[in-house]
């Protein structure tokens, strides 16, 4: 990405979210770049999958009531 700015990187990113994941533009730029980085590499392995006793336990404890 040689000579591009922030705001051109942010720009061509803001494009193509709507395609990729059907995100309105408020959904792009409310983002953090750590969240848009995880949402875009979340395809990549990150280890085990997470046991249903996990998964229940997660689910617990942020229940909303």
């Amino acid at each position: 990405m040689s000579g591009a700015t922030f705001a051109d990187a942010a720009r061509r990113l803001a494009g193509l979210m709507p395609r990729l994941l059907g995100w309105r533009p408020d959904d792009f730029w409310n983002c953090t770049p750590a969240e848009l980085a995880a949402i875009l590499s979340a395809d990549e392995p990150s280890g085990a999958p997470l046991s249903r006793a996990d998964m229940i336990a997660l689910m617990e404890r942020e229940r909303d009531g």
